[in-house]
């Protein structure tokens, strides 16, 4: 770590009303320091940082142009926001990012009014800025909707399906494409900025608008070959042909880190009459840190690190391996046993080991870019023609695939597998990355295969188990972080499905978990033991289809059961009581409590402090138990005393 730098411009700045009262020629400094706060606070909290760096320059100059915030700014993804967050009022806090109690790591509606909408998954910046466009069309009020999408946004087709949909928002919404990969721009220069302003300025767009009034009164054949032409030869110029035909009028490309290219081109959009506008930003990842500019892969999101040699602080090492690891692991093992296993990602090689499945088998490994929906539909067809695709997609991100997960896999009882990383509280990503919901979203869904894993062994015997299925749809869902230590099979085990495993055996109290809690449980019956509390502990493993028979002896031998689980209402618990139910288990004077996520999106915050919160430890299963014993023998009391 190092001391806080020195930053008399940024200091004068606390929100953009103050950066509007510096003098174009000071914003060049006032960059700098903006960038060097940014390093220092993220090496003392760590998060995502070379996106952050990256956009400097650009937050500066949408903040000095635009009327924020009644200009209403979109950052996509939310990952950029770290400088735009120093500039709208919360410098004194940045030091908290990703803390529990403290800032977000991405934009959020609650902590100030200069986010004016959440955006914590990507490509959704330019949907919610046509809103507040036409919102403010229809209320006749001056603010623009603005968007800030990055280039890998641009491969989800929600993107896409607004700006089909932004005509009719007019000069009101601004996208600003942040190219950050130089994926999509040729080289820019003196030549392709001179040319973005002159094309950007209202004298370009009235002589424009001039001809196009003037081609409209011409006979249509001659109209459509006068608006072709201008487009080609802006086009021929420029680029941009894609979105001219979506609707919108192009500039660029400008180098984002330019402030004499971006402060005119800014100024002439946000003064121009024509409209939708997409400027078409160039950026740099990491820009002005040389560590992240040589490996901006390895600091887009970061560890606490020094700053003078950029060194991360990722721990002493050692220690059980992480179950992301362990999952590659066992499907790198099951594709060499088999060559119709593939693997598909969506923009998270690195995030779910499907890096290390492509480096063994590259021509088994598709990363779709972010398009979960398209990926599961592509799993979908893999898996109609006989291949066995995995599907590996964090918990929260196969939400947005739902639909595609119901009728392209459920409905034709396809055997995709689904493999969910981070499942349950994820730590500093906060609510927006939880796993909470999966277990409720696939096992409603008739055909479908639903398993937790509560160590590193068991999800190697899930991999497997997983490789082996073809009778439909199965999934398994695993932590985020490091395992429980335990030896990995060498062979891993065909599990029968459908059915769990006794951990430890009691007679009192019955504790059924799904999935890691299982350590806390089992932590729970040690100190239920000690207080002469013979505590029985069940590794379920699945959620669908529910080990009935176990369940059912569990239920009948015990005075109390205690479902627990790292997901939302709806899901294993609920199942449970509706099987206890359904067989009159509830008639005979058990009590079954179920412990899950509350009904509440929890903030960022260390891991176990989160399931401290939710009750989902050791101490919560122990003060549930407890609770459910006093109530039976109350209920056993007053039933004698009626007597």
């Amino acid at each position: 770590m190092s001391e806080r730098p020195t930053t008399p411009l940024l200091d004068t700045v606390t929100y953009p009303a103050d950066l509007r009262k510096l003098k174009p020629e000071q914003l060049r400094a006032f960059a700098d320091e903006l960038r060097e706060e940014v390093i220092s606070a993220v090496s003392v909290t760590g998060g995502h940082l070379g996106a952050g760096l990256g956009v400097v320059e650009l937050a500066t100059a949408i903040h000095y142009v635009f009327d924020t915030p009644k200009d209403r700014l979109v950052w996509d993804v939310g990952h950029q926001c770290y400088p735009h967050k120093i500039l709208t009022g919360r410098r004194d806090r940045i030091r908290t990012l990703r803390q529990g109690g403290g800032l977000s790591g991405f934009t959020k509606r609650s902590e100030s009014e200069y986010d004016p909408f959440g955006a914590a998954h990507s490509s959704t910046s330019i949907s919610s800025a046509l809103g507040f466009a036409i919102a403010n069309k229809m209320a006749d009020k001056p603010g623009k909707g603005i968007a800030v999408i990055g280039d890998g946004a641009m491969s989800a087709g929600m993107a896409y399906e607004a700006m089909n949909n932004a005509e009719a928002a007019g000069n009101r919404l601004v996208v600003i494409l942040n190219d950050n990969d130089m994926s999509i721009a040729p080289p820019v220069g003196g030549l392709s900025a001179y040319l973005s302003r002159i094309v950007s300025s209202r004298k370009f767009l009235s002589l424009r608008d001039i001809a196009r009034k003037f081609a409209r009164a011409l006979p249509k054949p001659l109209h459509d070959a006068a608006r072709k032409t201008d487009e080609f030869a802006r086009g021929m110029a420029m680029g941009g042909t894609l979105f001219e035909e979506l609707g919108f009028y192009y500039v660029g490309p400008i180098d984002g880190h330019n402030l004499d290219h971006l402060i005119p081109v800014l100024e002439n959009v946000r003064d121009a009459e024509e409209g939708p506008i997409l400027v078409h930003v160039v950026t740099q990842k990491g820009k002005g840190y040389a560590p992240a500019e040589a490996a901006a892969d390895k600091y887009h999101g970061v560890a606490k690190f020094d700053v003078v040699t950029g060194k991360q602080d990722k721990g002493s090492g050692g220690g059980p391996p992480s179950y992301t690891g362990v999952f590659a692991n066992a499907l790198i093992a099951e594709a060499k046993r088999d060559e119709r296993v593939c693997a598909i990602t969506a923009a998270m090689p690195g995030g779910t080991g499907v890096d290390k499945f492509s480096e063994a088998f590259p021509d088994r490994s598709f990363d779709v870019g972010i398009a979960e929906q398209h990926a599961v539909t592509f799993a979908a067809g893999l898996a109609a023609q006989g291949m066995r695709p995995f599907a590996v997609i964090y918990s929260t991100f196969l939400q947005r695939a739902y639909d595609q997960v119901v009728h392209d896999v459920a409905i034709q009882n396809l055997p995709v597998r689904f493999a969910m990383d981070r499942a349950g509280f994820v730590g500093a990503d906060g609510s927006t990355h939880a796993g909470s919901f999966d277990i409720a979203y696939l096992s409603t869904l008739p055909n479908f295969v639903v398993m937790a894993a509560s160590d590193e062994a068991e999800l190697t015997n899930m991999v497997h188990t997983m490789a082996e299925y073809d009778a439909g749809p199965i999934a398994v869902r695993y932590p985020r972080g490091a395992g429980t230590g335990v030896t990995i099979p060498e062979t891993p085990e065909l599990l029968e499905i459908g059915k769990g495993r006794i951990v430890r055996e009691g007679s009192k109290v019955a504790i059924l978990s799904l999935g890691a809690r299982l350590e806390e449980a089992k932590k729970a019956a040690d100190r239920l033991d000690a207080m002469g509390l013979s505590t029985t502990v069940a590794d379920l493993r699945f959620a669908k289809p529910l080990d009935t028979a176990l369940i059912r002896k569990l239920l009948t031998s015990h005075e109390v059961a205690v479902t627990i689980e790292e997901g939302s209402a709806g899901g294993f618990g609920a199942y449970v009581l509706t099987m206890a139910s359904d067989e009159g288990i509830t008639d005979n004077g058990l009590t079954i409590r179920t412990m899950r996520m509350p009904d509440a999106f929890i903030d960022q915050d260390k891991p176990e402090k989160q399931y401290a919160m939710a009750g989902l430890d050791a101490d919560g299963i122990v003060e549930t138990a407890l609770k459910a014993l006093r109530h039976n023998s109350a209920g056993v009391e007053e039933a004698g005393a009626r007597a």
